[in-house]
């Protein structure tokens, strides 16, 4: 009998372990899935990649060769292309990790510069905005926000206070959770941390209201001095300065608010404010949000055409010189077969 009930002790006891084992293995499986998004996101980002560095790598060319006249809006705008450019390079290796786990360090280092170039461009889009702000509203008026050497300081400013801000973002250490051996992927959040994020959130927000008071009095603007002008070459003048001034307020829009409306309730999930049911569901829309974001390195280059007389002359000049260059070395070939 005691030896019995010694062995249903010893097998009672194993089954526990073993119980114990596989509950710990399946509570340690990140439950959190990409889904649909394992296969989609990584074309998606690979298109945007592609099209984002050669855009503003041509558009780098044409603001260090081309023959453009430098001032506050180009530096602005320069600054926002190496961005762009440097975000396009982030981008394949949320490809390549999509499906796989990357090296801890290298996943780190490459969402943190992955978020500075998102605010950089976010910051230099708000400055670009409160110089036309201040051009339509007090033409006749000189500030210094137009020279070249505020611009070129505050474009410098922005790229310190964004990496010092994501400094901060490093040092703090998530919570420990099932799917941080993944890289780009939910994870849980301390308060602290969750704070310093729901801080940028409330920041963003802060400079889309400056947006909408700022453009709000700019059509009221462009609105009052449409109704003196009669002459229809005005009426299209008026129409391109309408189109010029909007552009930059349709790519913050449609780019960056979306992806900061989703993170109000992914960081409370994060801090697991929310329930964790709703993780799921979070989860896949921030991924979907975040893409949309990254379409700002392909779009900003319109923003160049539209907002620069300068750079669109250098660019079509450029162009057309390439174009008779390939011109003449076609006729070469052609009177060298002859």
């Amino acid at each position: 009998m005691e030896m019995s009930s010694s062995m249903n002790n010893h097998s009672s006891l194993g089954e526990n372990l073993r119980n114990g084992s596989s509950n710990l293995s399946y509570e340690s499986t990140c439950r959190i899935q990409d889904g649909f998004l394992m296969e989609t996101l990584p074309v998606m980002y690979s298109v945007i990649a592609i099209i984002g560095f050669v855009s503003n790598l041509l558009a780098l060319w044409v603001f260090s060769f081309g023959s453009l006249k430098t001032n506050s809006i180009t530096v602005y705008l320069k600054h926002l292309a190496i961005a762009d450019l440097l975000l396009s390079l982030c981008l394949p290796f949320r490809v390549a990790y999509q499906k796989h786990s990357g090296p801890p360090a290298l996943c780190k280092m490459v969402g943190m510069i992955f978020y500075i170039t998102m605010y950089v461009s976010i910051l230099l889009l708000s400055l670009i905005s409160l110089d036309r702000y201040f051009k339509i509203i007090k033409p006749l008026k000189q500030f210094r926000i137009h020279t070249t050497s505020f611009s070129l300081v505050m474009s410098i400013v922005v790229w310190v206070f964004c990496f010092i801000t994501m400094l901060c973002f490093l040092l703090d250490t998530n919570k420990s959770g099932p799917c941080d051996h993944k890289c780009f992927h939910f994870k849980y959040r301390t308060t602290s941390g969750g704070i310093l994020n729901m801080l940028v959130v409330i920041f963003f927000f802060l400079l889309l209201f400056f947006f909408l008071f700022s453009y709000g009095k700019i059509s009221l603007r462009l609105h009052a001095v449409s109704l003196k002008k009669t002459q229809q070459r005005s009426k299209r003048m008026s129409t391109r300065i309408v189109i010029k001034t909007f552009v930059v307020l349709v790519v913050f829009i449609v780019c960056f608010v979306p992806y900061h409306v989703v993170r109000i309730p992914y960081i409370l999930a994060q801090m697991r404010i929310i329930s964790e049911q709703n993780s799921q569901v979070l989860h896949l829309a921030n991924e979907l949000v975040l893409c949309i974001s990254t379409l700002n390195c392909c779009f900003d280059p319109v923003i160049f055409f539209f907002l620069s007389s300068s750079f669109k002359r250098s660019l079509l000049d450029a162009t057309l010189r390439k174009l008779k260059w390939v011109s003449q070395k076609n006729n070469q070939r052609v009177l060298y077969v002859k």
